[in-house]
């Protein structure tokens, strides 16, 4: 029979084999890594999928969500449809109210995955604090999704557009950090995950 030539390494008090211990160090080494890939951003709200992406290039000013991403404490509401074959996107600013209907027609826009979190409504702009940080907010009150279940329960502006109203709870929430400005105390806005790199917009959980 042949003889087993590998050698004794020590690890532990314990004597084990070269080339057994070389997969457990590298598995133990892997295992860190993996929940962290597992665990995420605890504060990034996951509970319905969000994927929005939008090409600032392909709609140039004055297109309303273009214009929001340069400007601090500048809000739109964004909703989605297909109409007809094509793929509109809604927008509802802040200050003034105004709306916008941006129809993506590009081939690559076309291809992109579209998901609105809970009932198709995401919150996007540039907060006038946290070192006018670019936001994003889940577009339903967060304490009567918490409290009530369902889906519906849309924020409108009010206040000049510095703040969410919910008419079902009756709080307020900041648009700028998303905590309870008025009403009852209660969880603030949900956020997702959002990037600029100064022409694609991306936002996601």
């Amino acid at each position: 029979m042949m003889e087993d030539k590998r050698r004794l390494v020590k690890t532990d008090g314990c004597y084990h084999k070269e080339g057994r211990l070389r997969p457990l160090i590298s598995f133990c080494l892997l295992l860190p890594l993996l929940f962290l890939s597992c665990d995420g951003d605890d504060s990034i709200y996951r509970d319905y999928p969000c994927s929005f992406t939008f090409d600032t290039t392909l709609h140039p000013l004055p297109c309303q969500l273009t214009a929001i991403l340069r400007n601090s404490g500048q809000f739109v509401k964004i909703e989605t449809t297909i109409e007809q074959g094509v793929r509109h996107v809604r927008t509802n600013r802040n200050y003034d109210n105004a709306t916008e209907d941006i129809m993506l027609r590009n081939a690559m826009e076309q291809q992109w995955r579209y998901a609105l979190g809970a009932n198709n409504c995401i919150i996007v702009g540039v907060s006038s604090y946290d070192d006018h940080l670019l936001v994003a907010y889940e577009g339903q009150c967060p304490n009567c999704l918490t409290d009530l279940g369902g889906t519906r329960y849309p924020l409108m502006w009010a206040n000049n557009g510095l703040h969410l109203n919910c008419a079902k709870c009756g709080r307020s929430y900041d648009v700028n950090n998303g905590v309870v400005a008025a009403g009852r105390a209660g969880k603030a806005l949900f956020r997702y995950q959002a990037a600029f790199d100064g022409s694609i917009l991306r936002v996601w959980n």
